[in-house]
């Protein structure tokens, strides 16, 4: 089963994507009405280069600031400014923006320096959350003003898989303190697509293109809900665009998917013969085995993948299809080298997945 901590344990990790190309507006949509000067913070890791992409294929200026350490080769034509978020955001001095996208604020008194120091000169705060932020995952369905985490110490500064939330909903408020009616505030839950450093969502269109029988956890029915990394980033930018604000669960797909729907689009998607062995919760659980991004609708974690989405929905994020981000994902995986192919650890997982099999098979006999 998934856990919290798992959950947040990656959520927070940052990996370049390698030349992941965007165009322009996709089907449907508008041209927006003008150009911006949009301000990223990060902008160098997973879902930094999607939206640096995007925003410059619908006009917009870019400027990224950042310690200048992860893919320095990327975007040789974005004007970077260089400063540390801990204590040193002198190059943000003296310039002036349209909007700002927050992509790596974790702790909040960074969050907080530098949205009061952007309030004197930039028009809207757009801030990358989490669903971590809420208390629990105990109750379907539940929308934007669910009741967040709280620390007892709120000066913590140490990211752990159970600050890591309450953190986040801490760096949501220095935002809107800021900038009141020009503070968006998005919490995405499972992003995944071509470029993820996490693996948890890439192992499943890897795993079934591998073929044959394998484990399907719990039952067809589980509810899955993830978003493609493209599909949120084009969504802030246009947010900014439109001058939204606003608390938004960036969740997805757009309609309820079962685990059963998407495997099943990975396996018509990569062609393959796999046959899925749906092996039930309790069995799993007991035997402490773990599949990434599935979690059973029961228990402390039951609504995980059952956030209502409806309010980003209506405030115009599109999804497209998951046979698409399979096809990309794996498009995406198999141009990487063996050495990043590796650390999936493919072979270690289908054995002890073998192992399982046959212990399940055995007690149906």
């Amino acid at each position: 089963m998934t856990t919290r901590r798992e959950f947040v344990k990656v959520s927070a990790a940052t990996v370049g994507a390698l030349g992941l190309g965007l165009g322009g507006c996709r089907p449907g949509e508008e041209e927006p009405p003008r150009a911006l000067r949009i301000l990223i913070l990060g902008g160098t890791g997973f879902i930094g280069p999607h939206m640096v992409r995007y925003a410059q294929s619908r006009g917009h200026t870019v400027t990224l600031f950042n310690r200048g350490r992860t893919n320095t080769h990327l975007f040789p034509d974005v004007e970077k400014l260089i400063g540390d978020r801990d204590g040193d955001l002198t190059a943000l001095e003296g310039h002036e923006w349209d909007a700002v996208i927050d992509n790596s604020g974790y702790v909040p008194r960074h969050v907080r320096d530098s949205a009061q120091l952007l309030s004197r000169t930039t028009g809207q705060y757009l801030f990358i959350s989490t669903v971590s932020v809420y208390g629990d995952f105990a109750t379907p369905d539940f929308d934007e003003d669910y009741p967040v985490g709280t620390l007892d110490d709120p000066t913590v500064e140490e990211v752990t898989g159970e600050t890591y939330g309450p953190l986040k909903a801490l760096c949501e408020q220095a935002v809107q303190e800021a900038f009141q009616d020009h503070a968006t505030i998005v919490r995405p839950g499972y992003i995944v697509g071509p470029g993820d450093p996490s693996d948890r969502w890439t192992y499943w269109p890897v795993r079934v293109a591998h073929g044959g029988e394998m484990i399907a956890p719990g039952a067809p029915t589980d509810p899955i809900q993830i978003i493609d990394a493209r599909d949120l980033t084009a969504w802030t930018v246009r947010l900014v665009e439109q001058g939204t604000s606003g608390v938004f669960n960036g969740v997805g797909p757009g309609s309820r998917m079962g685990m059963g729907d998407m495997l099943e689009a990975a396996r018509s998607t990569t062609g393959s013969d796999a046959e899925f062995t749906w092996v039930g919760a309790d069995f799993l659980n007991d035997r402490g085995a773990i599949f990434p991004i599935w979690n059973a609708p029961t228990g402390e974690y039951a609504a995980l993948h059952q956030v209502d989405g409806s309010r980003a929905l209506a405030a115009g994020l599109t999804h497209r299809p998951v046979a698409e981000t399979v096809r990309d994902t794996m498009e995406w995986w198999n141009s990487q080298d063996a050495e990043r192919q590796a650390r999936i650890r493919m072979e270690e997982r289908m054995e002890r997945e073998t192992a399982l099999l046959e212990e399940w098979h055995s007690r149906e006999a």
